[in-house]
Formats: structure tokens, C-alpha cells, sequence
């Protein structure tokens, strides 16, 4: 499945207060093809209403949508793949519970280790993170740094997306080190004018494509 090398990754307390419905909306209109709904904090009955709602919204914009951890609220709206975490569902469980075969199975990984066991249990892509200080990683994971990103970013045959403090600023240091692409947070939900942070991002990361990762997927 062709990724969009930018992947948008939900939270409703970064949004300055607006539904998140229209920050996602547009960060659609900016160019997002690619976005994971991730809200642990809500209710079954809640997540799903707003997976719902987001299904809807990403099919007018045929990007695709995966939920963060809840396979079965995935199944139940349509969506495509799943995000897995460190105390989730395997990757071979996961994938058993879709029909279709073109879902995806992401899988968030902190260390080469994880990053090489996920691709050897047949993760579509991967995160890798926090790259840089973030204050929603700080009381889990230490930075890992550019170094280390550079090399998972050679170790791995799957697409990975670096995550953790990334901003305009900082972008092409990261695609540079050889990466697919860039999940973000704040940098977009957070951002005062949504569709504008989310085009520049996306030509940046145009501009700093490694070729090397055209071929993994």
C-alpha cells in the first residue's frame, strides 16, 4: 500500500481548543493522506463514534485511516489497518481480524531490537521515536536521537516514519537520515493555521525524499 510520507497522528488536547474533526479536515485540505486516531482516553462507545466520523471524512478525501490499538473498533468502522503499541495485540493477530488484504499494521518502536522484531513479524511500517524531547514521551522514552535513527533507518527494509519533536525546522535533518517519512502531533494539531503548516511539511519532505526508500514498498 503506498503511504503518504506524512502521517498525522490524532490528539484532542493539542488542538487549541478546536473539534478535532476540523483540524483533521484541514490537514486533509493541506495534503494528509495518512492519519491514525489515537485517543486513548475516550470511551469504546466514544472512539468509535469519532472513528466513525473520521472514516467518513478521510474517504472524501481517499486518505487512509488506521486506529491506534483497537482492532475491533478498526473492523467495525472500515478503516484501514491498525497502529500497534508495545502492550498491544501481535501483528499476526491483528491481520487475522481484517477481510480485506490491503489494510496496513503499523507498529511504534523506541530501539533497533523492536524495530528489526516488528519487521520480522510482518509490520507493514514502523514509527520509530521520540527522536527528539517531547513532553508527551518524557515520563517513557529518552530522545534517541538522529544517530540512532540513522541506524534503524539502515537495518530495516519497511518503511519507517520518525516521531518525537519534529518541526519544519528540523525536517530535513530527518529525512536525511534516511527515513520514508514523518508522523507528527503537535506540529500540526497544534498549529494555528492547519492546511498551511501541512503543505509546507509536505514540500519539505518532497524536497528531501531519500530515493534509497522508493523501493520498499
Amino acid at each position: 500500500m503506498e503511504l503518504n510520507r506524512l502521517y498525522l497522528i490524532t490528539d484532542r488536547s493539542k488542538t487549541l481548543s478546536r473539534p478535532l474533526e476540523d483540524v483533521v479536515k484541514a490537514a486533509l485540505e493541506g495534503g494528509v493522506r495518512f492519519v491514525q486516531l489515537r485517543e486513548k482516553d475516550l470511551s469504546g462507545r466514544e472512539l468509535f463514534n469519532l472513528a466513525r466520523e473520521l472514516r467518513e471524512l478521510t474517504n472524501r478525501y481517499n486518505a487512509k485511516l488506521l486506529i491506534n490499538d483497537r482492532v475491533d473498533i478498526a473492523v467495525a468502522v472500515g478503516a484501514d489497518g491498525v497502529h500497534l503499541g508495545r502492550q498491544s495485540v501481535s501483528v499476526q493477530d491483528a491481520r487475522r481480524a481484517f477481510e480485506s488484504s490491503s489494510f496496513s499494521v503499523g507498529v511504534s518502536t523506541h530501539s533497533l531490537e523492536e524495530a528489526l522484531q516488528a519487521e520480522s513479524e510482518g509490520a507493514d511500517f514502523i514509527t520509530f521515536s521520540p527522536v527528539y524531547f517531547t513532553p508527551s514521551k518524557a515520563a517513557y522514552d529518552q530522545p534517541v536521537g538522529i544517530d540512532k535513527l540513522k541506524e534503524v533507518a539502515k537495518a530495516v527494509n519497511i518503511p519507517i516514519f520518525a516521531l518525537g519533536g519534529i518541526t519544519i525546522a528540523n525536517t530535513e535533518d530527518i529525512m536525511k537520515a534516511g527515513v520514508y517519512g514523518v508522523a507528527m502531533i503537535s506540529a500540526i494539531m497544534a498549529s494555528n493555521d492547519v492546511k498551511k503548516a501541512v503543505e509546507e511539511l509536505i514540500m519539505k519532505i518532497a524536497e528531501h525524499r531519500p530515493l534509497a526508500t522508493d523501493n520498499r514498498l
